[in-house]
């Protein structure tokens, strides 16, 4: 299966950027660093990513009035990157709603504290105020609300009877070192593991009026009422490594044509290819799930009673 593409935003020295660069070479982590960017061009953490062999893009610094022009920069860098998600790592500012927008679901953070406690700044001084036993780290989702997105781990750091926030805060950053790349590995396989995506076919094939679940050929499928098959799950099936669907086309020619059309994403099945079935891959590492959807609706829309595509269309 392809690594995830990240992208980490920094502001500084970048020593989280280099924990989830590092941990990102062993064999299986899921993730790799594709591009290293911030907001301040001279920041030690790019000169650290471009010997590490990174891509790094040093955009311009920018006032408030060069906020717009600043993020819509990174926005194009991202994508010409194949950036699928971004890892916050010191990047020192609050990120626009509408850029958050577009990447809603995609950006996670580190954060200094055990949110929702203190979120903001001066977490360590603000933990040794309350007299608390212990701070610690968080990662999150970053959402349009600061520090306030759904917490992905956190690490708790005992707090010592005689710590300073400076003392306080070098053990807190050892454990965002072990914490983020852990985070970040969980979350990018989320939806990424042949269980994951499995779930997310059979939500929309059971959407579908009339359909029913089995199991046909050794592979999880669907049909209609419990007639014929308009979509098989396979993973690995005959040892091919591939994770897919199958479904059903019109007939060899429209089978010949989509594959011609994308071969990275279209192939024909072993024993199904014959009867002008045909495989999508969902290993892919930009799954569309919209054409995904579409192409299970016409391959059950090619199978279902007259009845039950009046209810479809109703």
């Amino acid at each position: 299966m392809s690594k995830a593409k990240v992208a980490v935003l920094i502001s500084g020295r970048g020593s989280n950027m280099a924990a989830l660069l590092y941990a990102s070479r062993l064999p299986d982590c899921p993730y790799e660093i594709v591009l290293v960017t911030g907001d301040k061009p001279g920041a030690p953490g790019l000169a650290l990513a471009e010997a590490e062999g990174v891509a790094v893009v040093r955009l311009p610094a920018y006032t408030p009035k060069d906020k717009g022009q600043f993020y819509g920069a990174l926005h194009r860098a991202l994508e010409r990157a194949g950036v699928e998600y971004i890892a916050l790592a010191g990047f020192m500012r609050i990120l626009p709603g509408d850029f958050i927008e577009k990447w809603a679901g995609r950006i996670v953070n580190v954060h200094p504290s055990l949110l929702p406690k203190y979120k903001g700044l001066d977490t360590h001084a603000r933990a040794i105020e309350a007299k608390d036993a212990a701070a610690g780290c968080s990662v999150h989702v970053v959402t349009a609300e600061l520090d306030d997105g759904p917490v992905l781990g956190q690490v708790e750091v005992a707090v010592l009877p005689d710590d300073t926030a400076e003392t306080l805060a070098a053990r807190v950053l050892i454990a965002e070192h072990q914490l983020y790349p852990r985070a970040l590995a969980d979350y990018v396989m989320r939806d990424r593991t042949p269980e994951a995506k499995l779930a997310r076919v059979r939500e929309i094939a059971m959407a579908l009026p009339g359909a029913e679940e089995t199991t046909s050929h050794g592979m999880p499928c669907f049909r209609v009422a419990g007639g014929k098959m308009f979509c098989y799950f396979t993973h690995d099936h005959h040892g091919d490594g591939i994770v897919a669907i199958i479904v059903k086309t019109s007939g060899p020619d429209e089978q010949a044509q989509l594959i011609d059309q994308d071969p990275d994403v279209y192939y024909r099945p072993a024993y199904f290819g014959p009867s002008g079935w045909i495989g999508v891959r969902l290993d892919t590492p930009d799954t569309d799930w919209d054409h995904i959807a579409d192409r299970i609706e016409l391959s059950w829309k090619l199978v279902a009673p007259r009845k039950l595509l009046g209810i479809r269309e109703f």
